[in-house]
C-alpha cells in the first residue's frame, strides 16, 4: 500500500478519547492541500456504541451522575482550546450541546433526556447517560461529514490481537474478522482487572462460606436489584462509586428524599420504601470524598493562583531540572491554598487589620522558613480553631478513638452536615476556597509533571504516594446533593459506618463477612454481602484484557518501571512505558513501536490525572491536555509535525480562566 496516498487506521476504543482522535484526524486531514491529502479509512473497534463507549452509554440509569458540572466537559476543542489547536468541524462543548438541544432537540432524545435537559443548568451536575448522548451526537455529526477520501467503518466487536505485518499491523477481531492497517491507536479506557490479594482473599472466603463478594466493577454493569432488602451489606470504599451504589439502593428502590426546610447540611429527610438494605460503609480515612461547591464556574472567581503558576513551573523545564514534588511543587500550591483559605476567612470573619498584608509577606518568603513565618502570623492574628492543616484533610479522624459505633456515626454525620453547609456557602466558605485553589493547581501540576517532568522517586513516593489521595478526597468528590442525601440516610439509619482503617475478614464458622475498625470500640459488623465500591484497577499488569496481554507477550508494549528512592528499587508502575508525545509504546527491546499510539488511562505513568475529561475552553497544554494528545497522534499519523513547545501559550489561570467556556 502506498502510505502517501492511502492510509488505514485502527482506532481501538470508541469512547471519549477515541472520539477525540477521530475528530482530530478529520480536522487535520481536511486542512491538508488537496494534492497532499491521502485517502483515509478509519476502522473503529469497540463492542459498545461509538461516541459514548462503555462508561458513558446513554441507556444506563440516570441516577449515575458526573462529578463535574455541565459547564466543564468537552470532547472537541472549543474556546481557548480551539485557539491553541486547529478548530474542527464541531466546536460544541457539552454545555453548548445542552443549550442547542433545548432550542433544536434531536429526534433520538428520550423523554428522560428531554426532562433532564430542561432541568439542567450550566452549574448543575448531569447524568452520565446524558453526557453519553452528547458524545454520540458528536460522533454522528463527524460521520455525517465523511465524504470522498475520508471514511469510517465501525466494528461492533473487540480487538483480540495486534500483529506486526511489514510496516503496519494486522488486527484480529473477536468476531474472527481481520483488518490490515497502517496505524493503530489504543484508546482502551477502563479494562477488567484481576483482583488484588486482599480482594482474592475475600472472594475465596466467600466461595467457601457460601457468601457473596461483589468485586470492583463499572456501576452501570451491575444489577443492584440482586442485593436483598433489609439485610446488612458491607461496602468497601467511600469514593465516587460509593455514591452510585448508595443511590441505587435507596432512591433507586423507591425511597424518597424530601426537603426538610432546614439549612444546608440538614436540608433533606429520607422516607424509606422498606426495600433498602442496611448499608454499612468503610474506607481507610473513614469518611467519603468532600462535595463539590455550589459555584457558577469550575474554579471559584475569588481564586487566583499566585505561586503555583505555569510560569514558575515552566522554569524547571526551561532549566532542565526534574523537580521534586515535596521540595519544589507542593510548597507553591500549598501557599496558594493557604492564601485562598485565609483571605476568605478574613473577608467573612473580619480578622484584624494588617493580617492579610502580614500573611502575604510571610508567603512571599523564598527560604524554607516561610512556613514558620506563616505560623507566627497566624498565631498573632487567627484563633487556633481556625488554623488550616491541609495535609490533615486526608485523614479527618486521625488519632481519634471512639467509644462506640454510634459515637463514630454521629461524628461522620457532623462531618457530612458541615461539608454540605460549606458547599452551599460557595465562595464564602474558606475551606472550599482552599480546595478550589488545589483544584486549579491540578492543571498546573498535570502539565508540569507530564512526560518525565518530575523525578521518578518523587512521582512514586510524593505525587502518587500522598498528594493524589489527598487531592482526590477533597477536590474530586460528588455533587453536594449526594452529601446531603447521605446525611439524610445516616439520620434515617439506612447507612452506617465502620470506622477508619477497617479490617475485613471471613468468619468461616459463622459464615459471615466481618468488618471492624481499630479506632472504634465495638465496631464489629457482619453481613453475608460485601461490595467493593471502586472501579477495576487501572494497572497494565493487572488487567485481563486479551489484547494488552498479547501485546505484552509479543513485546510490543511494556509497563513503565520507575526507580524509587529506597535503595534504587525498581517499581512497576500502573501505565505503559511510552515515548514523549505522540505516545508510542516502548517495546520490550527498548525501541519505540512504529505507527502504534496510546491515549487515555494507560498513559497514567507518563501523565497524572488521565481520567479527568477535557475541560471546555481550557488551554491545550493544561485542562484540555487530552485533546492535545489526540491532536499529536493525528498529526503523527498524517505525517505532520505540530512543532509545539511544551509550555507554548501558557498563562496563569485567574478568576475562572481555567473554567472559561467557549
Amino acid at each position: 500500500m502506498d502510505r502517501r496516498r492511502n492510509l488505514r487506521v485502527a482506532l481501538v476504543g470508541a469512547g471519549p478519547r477515541g472520539t477525540s482522535v477521530l475528530e482530530r484526524l478529520m480536522t487535520l486531514w481536511e486542512g491538508l492541500p488537496d494534492a497532499e491529502r491521502p485517502s483515509l479509512t478509519i476502522h473503529i473497534i469497540d463492542p459498545y456504541k461509538p461516541g459514548a463507549g462503555h462508561v458513558w452509554r446513554p441507556e444506563q440509569s440516570r441516577f449515575f451522575l458526573m462529578n463535574t458540572p455541565a459547564l466543564f466537559p468537552t470532547v472537541v476543542p472549543v474556546g481557548r482550546t480551539a485557539s491553541h489547536l486547529t478548530p474542527g468541524p464541531i466546536t460544541v462543548s457539552f454545555d453548548d450541546w445542552r443549550k442547542l438541544m433545548l432550542r433544536e432537540p434531536e429526534g433520538n432524545l428520550s423523554d428522560g433526556d428531554h426532562g433532564e435537559l430542561a432541568s439542567l443548568s450550566s452549574s448543575a451536575f448531569p447524568s452520565r447517560a446524558i453526557y453519553g448522548r452528547y458524545l454520540e451526537w458528536v460522533y454522528h455529526r463527524l460521520i455525517e461529514r465523511c465524504g470522498v477520501g475520508f471514511s469510517v467503518e465501525y466494528h461492533e466487536t473487540e480487538a483480540r490481537h495486534v500483529e506486526p505485518i511489514g510496516p503496519g499491523y494486522r488486527v484480529h477481531l473477536s468476531n474472527e474478522g481481520v483488518l490490515d492497517v497502517d496505524d493503530v491507536v489504543l484508546a482502551l479506557g477502563h479494562l477488567p482487572s484481576r483482583l488484588n490479594p486482599e480482594q482474592e482473599k475475600l472472594g475465596d472466603g466467600a466461595a467457601r462460606a457460601g457468601l457473596q463478594y461483589w468485586p470492583p466493577n463499572v456501576p452501570a454493569d451491575v444489577d443492584w436489584r440482586r442485593l436483598p432488602a433489609r439485610k446488612n451489606v458491607l461496602v468497601r470504599g467511600l469514593g465516587l462509586n460509593f455514591f452510585d451504589i448508595m443511590i441505587q439502593l435507596t432512591e433507586g428502590r423507591g425511597g424518597r428524599f424530601v426537603a426538610s426546610g432546614q439549612p444546608a447540611g440538614r436540608a433533606l429527610t429520607y422516607e424509606p420504601s422498606g426495600n433498602e438494605p442496611v448499608v454499612i460503609a468503610a474506607s481507610r480515612r473513614g469518611t467519603p470524598y468532600r462535595a463539590k461547591s455550589d459555584l457558577s464556574t469550575y474554579i471559584p472567581h475569588s481564586v487566583t493562583l499566585r505561586y503555583c503558576t505555569f510560569e514558575r513551573a515552566g522554569q524547571f523545564l526551561a532549566s532542565g531540572i526534574h523537580p521534586g514534588f515535596d521540595r519544589d511543587i507542593w510548597p507553591l500550591l500549598h501557599r496558594d491554598a493557604l492564601w485562598a483559605y485565609y483571605s476568605t476567612l478574613a473577608r467573612v470573619r473580619e480578622l484584624p487589620a494588617g493580617f492579610l498584608s502580614s500573611l502575604e509577606t510571610a508567603l512571599d518568603v523564598v527560604e524554607v522558613s516561610w512556613q514558620r513565618r506563616v505560623e507566627d502570623v497566624l498565631t498573632e492574628f487567627v484563633p487556633s480553631d481556625d488554623h488550616l492543616d491541609l495535609e490533615a484533610l486526608a485523614y479527618p479522624f486521625k488519632g481519634r478513638n471512639f467509644t462506640s459505633p454510634d459515637e463514630f456515626n454521629q461524628a461522620v454525620l457532623k462531618y457530612l452536615e458541615d461539608d454540605a453547609a460549606g458547599s452551599a456557602a460557595g465562595e464564602d466558605d474558606p475551606l472550599k476556597m482552599a480546595i478550589g485553589a488545589m483544584n486549579a493547581g491540578r492543571s498546573v501540576i498535570k502539565s508540569t509533571v507530564a512526560d518525565g517532568g518530575l523525578a521518578e522517586a518523587s512521582w512514586l513516593a510524593e505525587l502518587c504516594g500522598w498528594f493524589e489521595p489527598l487531592v482526590e478526597g477533597v477536590a474530586s468528590g460528588p455533587p453536594a446533593l449526594r452529601i446531603e442525601q447521605l446525611a439524610a440516610l445516616v439520620r434515617a439509619g439506612v447507612v452506617q459506618f465502620v470506622g477508619p482503617a477497617p479490617r475485613f475478614e471471613v468468619d468461616l464458622d459463622d459464615e459471615q463477612f466481618v468488618a471492624e475498625s481499630p479506632w472504634v470500640a465495638g465496631s464489629q459488623h457482619s453481613a453475608r454481602y460485601v461490595v467493593d465500591a471502586m472501579m477495576p484497577a487501572n494497572r497494565v499488569e493487572q488487567n485481563i484484557s486479551e489484547l494488552l496481554r498479547r501485546l505484552q507477550e509479543d513485546g510490543l508494549v511494556r509497563p513503565r518501571i520507575m526507580m524509587s528512592d529506597v535503595d534504587g528499587v525498581p517499581v512497576v508502575t500502573a501505565g505503559l512505558d511510552v515515548t514523549p508525545p505522540p505516545y508510542r509504546p516502548i517495546k520490550g527491546t527498548g525501541e519505540p513501536a512504529r505507527h502504534l499510539y496510546v491515549i487515555g488511562l494507560q498513559l497514567s505513568s507518563a501523565q497524572w490525572g488521565t481520567a479527568i475529561a477535557a475541560e471546555a475552553g481550557a488551554p491545550a497544554h493544561a485542562g484540555s491536555r487530552t485533546l492535545r494528545d489526540a491532536d499529536d497522534i493525528a498529526a503523527a499519523i498524517l505525517g505532520l509535525n505540530p512543532a509545539r513547545s511544551p509550555l507554548a501559550g501558557q498563562v496563569t489561570p485567574h478568576r475562572g480562566d481555567l473554567a472559561a467556556k467557549g
